[in-house]
């Protein structure tokens, strides 16, 4: 018989609030320039909001700042140092928002020219906020959880994988905690916890997810 929580799962779906910022960059110097100034929500948004946004696809240009240094500006080197920078490996959007400025003062220091849109449209500044949208789900096993985690709106997964996570600041997703503090399913929490959805897409990480716990479903126990 599977562990009953006495702590449910409750679901919660998220919508997104932008707001305009009026600030451009028609060149790289003047991206970090207004980097450095704008708010950590627009950071947000830049880097961890591509995600929300492209639910269905992992691109090879992860955050906003690498498309457009590669696709607008039309300067791969640049993309490619901004490309691998992992949001989720900062411990604040602040130490975020340092190392994507010091990528391009370093990659500036090391040409004669700065890069600037000629053909393309210039870098638009823009800030969000989540607001988060109760679902009324709440699961208390993991049968339950799992015919709950194939049904739910992926900006649910978004809310509770990447937002919480990010702005919230626990240590682990919202998923995994619950999974080891309340299932007692340690192993199936550490699985959970390290999927990283800047690699596969909030789509991958729902089927990802369906499958470690189908798995744990079929051997009656932790993997």
């Amino acid at each position: 018989m599977w562990e009953r929580a006495e702590v449910p799962f409750e679901f919660c779906g998220c919508v997104e609030l932008r707001q305009m910022l009026g600030l451009k960059a028609k060149t790289e110097k003047e991206l970090a320039d207004l980097l450095r100034q704008v708010s950590l929500d627009s950071v947000y948004y830049h880097t961890h909001g591509p995600l929300l946004r492209h639910r269905y696809r992992a691109g090879v240009y992860s955050n906003d700042f690498a498309t457009w240094a590669a696709v607008e500006v039309r300067d791969l080197v640049l993309g490619e140092h901004l490309a691998v920078i992992d949001p989720l490996s900062f411990d604040s959007l602040s130490s975020l928002r340092e190392e994507i400025v010091s990528a391009i003062d370093n990659h500036l220091a090391s040409i004669t020219v700065v890069p600037r849109v000629v053909y393309g449209e210039p870098f638009e500044f823009i800030e969000s906020t989540i607001m988060g949208v109760p679902t009324g789900l709440e699961t208390y096993t993991l049968e339950e959880f799992v015919q709950a985690l194939s049904e739910i709106d992926d900006t649910t997964i978004y809310y509770h994988a990447i937002e919480t996570r990010v702005r919230l600041k626990p240590a682990r997703t919202h998923f995994s905690a619950w999974l080891r503090d309340r299932l007692n399913l340690p192993s199936l929490a550490a699985r959970v916890q390290a999927l990283d959805p800047y690699a596969v897409g909030l789509e991958r990480i729902r089927s990802q997810m369906l499958a470690y716990c189908g798995q744990v479903l079929s051997l009656g126990r932790d993997l």
